[in-house]
């Protein structure tokens, strides 16, 4: 018997779509992890860490092998995902504000400090198409009263700041949603998920949770902690435990979400995707092997969060959507962020902007049908900035993958995933022709997009370039003087 034709399923889904109320279009649920790598969840081939949860979404739907974060770090990424366009364009291409690295050989692009509010967000889209709009997390894309997600097209928004263990992370933006004494963060974000999903499911609703898990400093629950401890044994090396429990928290968040979709029998209208706003963390930046234990095991992929190399962008994309997904289908067209604007605003039935260029493509075509192409050229990454490599730019198109970095020493490689996930083997000096029309096609993308370029630094000192500066207080960080986090901490008490 022979496939459903990609154009069929997409023709059935918008007859279906256009042949319902409003109140039954397609609820959208994105789930919006903080720095999970590619191989930290068990459907990606990670054989330590538990996440049963996150495997049946797999199973249930489309994982996408190559999907991109569009930038190495959180804001970036956050940014593209709001505006459908590379953060490139906006400047946010860091974090915000951004590490400081005061005598290194170039001084890297200001950072802008905020999604501007003339930036119509996936929010608002959503909102005009008749959605009901929740956010719930981890926001950092400008102050949470003036720029945060209540001005920016949510409805209900919930925005929390610091790490997970109970007492140590607070609601920012609002008095009136408050954690209980004993409740760990993921809890409190799925708690709240599952209460906005409750309160809507009668009408349709875009819904973004962002947890803070996996980010560091690294805690989680003992009894998690502790379960991964004896599962390790003498000889394992990464996952760090904690982590590891980490993981795991994020996984019963998604359990408890997608429960709360089937028992409010939404399952057949609700899509649900399961993504990362960068790639995992090896090891902090301003690394002290007395005070920060190493985090995870980025293998196969080469570097980490903070650099261009798979490492930093290429993390997990899951999408469970029934009507039009088969289950345990497989995708590995390249895929990126900013994808998602314009599919949950086609899913929708909406309008995107007119006066706001939307650098995504909807991956409607490649839910119904994995083996689809969208017929982009290439995908483009911009990271100007010293954070765990030097600053760089890079180009995808098709299997090849150019890196330039931007700090005038004229570094330029050249990687064939196809062959080499783990791009070991610089092919610059075989591929001539290949590496200069890429670097030509990765100029022109910048100065299109007007695209922010470190400049030379005249304090330059080979002596102190090391030096990471805070750029709030105006001093050097110490990694020296940080005191680890309190293993009673780390762990917690035991429930």
């Amino acid at each position: 018997m022979k496939s459903t034709p990609r154009w069929f399923a997409l023709l059935a889904l918008l007859f279906s779509l256009t042949a319902v109320s409003a109140a039954q279009r397609p609820n959208v649920i994105l789930i919006f992890i903080d720095d999970m790598g590619w191989g930290d969840v068990g459907c990606y081939g990670n054989p330590f860490i538990e996440t049963p949860h996150i495997d049946q979404l797999a199973r249930d739907g489309v994982r996408f092998t190559d999907f991109y974060a569009a930038g190495p770090t959180c804001s970036a990424t956050r940014c593209a995902v709001q505006s459908g366009q590379n953060q490139a364009r906006i400047g946010i291409t860091e974090f915000i504000p951004g590490h400081w690295r005061p005598f290194e050989r170039v001084i890297d692009p200001f950072v802008t400090r905020a999604l501007p509010l003339q930036t119509v967000t996936v929010g608002e889209a959503m909102k005009a198409a008749g959605y009901t709009t929740g956010y719930v997390g981890k926001w950092h894309l400008g102050h949470p009263l003036r720029e945060g997600p209540a001005k920016q097209g949510y409805d209900y928004a919930v925005e929390i700041g610091g790490p997970v263990l109970p007492g140590r992370f607070r609601v920012i933006n609002r008095k009136d949603v408050k954690p209980r004494p004993d409740q760990h963060r993921t809890e409190f974000e799925a708690e709240l998920t599952v209460n906005f999903i409750e309160r809507n499911k009668d009408k349709p609703f875009f819904m973004t949770v962002s947890p803070f898990d996996v980010h560091i400093p690294l805690a989680a629950l003992s009894r998690k902690v502790e379960k991964y401890r004896r599962k390790a044994g003498p000889n394992h090396t990464l996952p760090h435990p904690v982590y590891a429990a980490m993981v795991e928290h994020t996984d019963d968040l998604v359990g408890r979400i997608v429960e709360s979709v089937e028992q409010q029998g939404l399952t057949e209208r609700t899509m649900i995707v399961f993504t990362s706003d960068n790639g995992g963390l090896h090891r902090r930046y301003d690394y002290n092997p007395e005070v920060d234990p190493t985090v995870s095991d980025l293998a196969p992929l080469r570097g980490e969060k903070g650099t261009l190399y798979e490492g930093g962008v290429r993390v997990p994309l899951i999408v469970k959507y029934p009507p039009l997904a088969k289950a345990g289908s497989v995708c590995s067209e390249p895929t990126i962020s900013y994808d998602f604007f314009p599919t949950f605003v086609e899913l929708g039935q909406g309008k995107l902007p007119e006066n706001q260029i939307i650098d995504g493509r909807s991956l409607l075509p490649l839910i119904a049908n994995p083996a689809a192409k969208l017929g982009r050229e290439a995908i483009h990454f911009h990271h100007p900035h010293y954070h765990h490599s030097r600053p760089a730019s890079a180009i995808r198109m098709g299997r090849w993958k150019l890196i330039e970095f931007l700090d005038f020493q004229g570094d330029v490689e050249l990687y064939d995933l196809h062959n080499d996930i783990g791009e070991s083997k610089n092919l610059v000096a075989e591929r001539k022709g290949l590496t200069t029309m890429l670097r030509t096609k990765l100029r022109d993308w910048r100065y299109e997009v007007g695209a922010r370029m470190p400049i030379r630094n005249p304090s330059y000192d080979s002596e102190r370039a090391h030096e990471w500066w805070s750029r709030g207080k105006g001093e050097p960080v110490d990694s020296k003087g940080r005191k680890p986090f309190p293993r009673t901490e780390i762990e917690a008490a035991a429930r």
